[in-house]
């Protein structure tokens, strides 16, 4: 049996999921159609993908891999002057 587009959209996207309407420029649309036809994705799938990919709750550091393993490798009370050191010993 075929299904229809509203069908095939619920099992898709699940039945849970709400339409969002989001204002931005017509360059910036005409862009993300041509990134999401290029890279066979559709620009839904685009945006909940980038969403969901954003930290939830108070983990700020979550989404950003360099800077949390650069975290703590000095100290919070360093100064410039000592950092600026840290940074000549390590690459001369």
């Amino acid at each position: 049996m075929a299904l229809n587009a509203v069908q095939q959209g619920s099992i898709l996207y699940g039945m849970d999921d709400t339409k969002l309407t989001v204002r931005i420029s017509r360059e910036t649309l005409d862009a993300a159609k041509r990134y999401a036809r290029d890279h066979h994705t559709t620009l839904t799938r685009l945006v909940v993908t980038h969403l969901e990919s954003l930290p939830a709750g108070d983990d700020t550091l979550a989404g950003a891999r360099v800077t949390r393993r650069l975290a703590g490798s000095l100290a919070t009370e360093a100064s410039r002057e000592e950092y600026r050191r840290h940074l000549d010993h390590k690459y001369g």
